[in-house]
């Protein structure tokens, strides 16, 4: 019976990162197409690059916010450059 619940356990624990996966997937692509919509740009791997690093689903969920209001791509890579800079990531 113990034995079951430690792998109940375990598999809820993979079904929650796997749920923040995606969630990091989806609110990275959305950041991107904002950008590539809003500057006309297609050329956005070095800002796909470092948004891989951020692994915290709040700073991409601001991020996000920040891709929309931003008034230009140049502003957007500061704020990207601060996030990842104060621990906007875990080192990975």
């Amino acid at each position: 019976m113990q034995e079951s619940s430690v792998i109940q356990h375990f598999l809820q624990k993979g079904i929650e990162q796997g749920i923040e996966q995606g969630t990091r997937e989806i609110l990275i692509e959305g950041i991107l197409e904002n950008l590539e919509v809003r500057f006309n740009t297609r050329n956005l791997q070095a800002v796909a690059s470092t948004l891989a690093y951020v692994d915290d689903v709040q700073r991409l969920r601001q991020l996000h916010r920040e891709a929309l209001q931003t008034p230009s791509l140049e502003a957007f890579w500061q704020t990207l450059g601060l996030i990842v800079t104060t621990n906007g990531n875990d080192s990975r």
